[in-house]
């Protein structure tokens, strides 16, 4: 009586058109979530240190960090003016380092270095070559 109880039909669709199957249901304990293997769009991989993403963002980064710490690009005591030249002038911030480069430039700095290097992974995958 309980096995007959438990003996319903599962719809199927298929398109728009439900199609019914007389495939039984055994047990509710039986019925378990799906699981997704994650070899999707949001697929990880753990190869990641020594990649060519990871060469690319810490190339970038540095790259942005050495042109704000050695005066190449604007800081917090550099500023740019009309003709894109750096000239000096006194933020007021506190540093230690003897080229005034603040923890705000640090920060600026890595931010837009990740942004560049974000820039170029994305499109290099774009393009197939990554």
């Amino acid at each position: 009586m309980a096995a007959a109880s438990m003996m319903t039909t599962l719809p199927q669709f298929n398109g728009l058109k439900p199609q019914f199957s007389a495939a039984p249901i055994k047990s509710l304990a039986l019925v378990r979530p799906m699981r997704r293997k994650g070899n999707g769009a949001l697929g990880t991989r753990m190869d990641f240190i020594g990649s060519p993403t990871n060469l690319i963002m810490v190339t970038t980064t540095s790259l942005m960090l050495f042109a704000g710490r050695f005066g190449l690009a604007p800081s917090a005591n550099r500023k740019a003016t009309a003709g894109l030249k750096l000239e000096a002038r006194d933020s007021g911030l506190q540093t230690g380092d003897p080229a005034g480069f603040t923890l705000a430039d640090t920060l600026a700095c890595g931010t837009v270095g990740h942004i560049i290097g974000v820039g170029i992974v994305l499109g290099l995958k774009n393009l197939g070559s990554l």
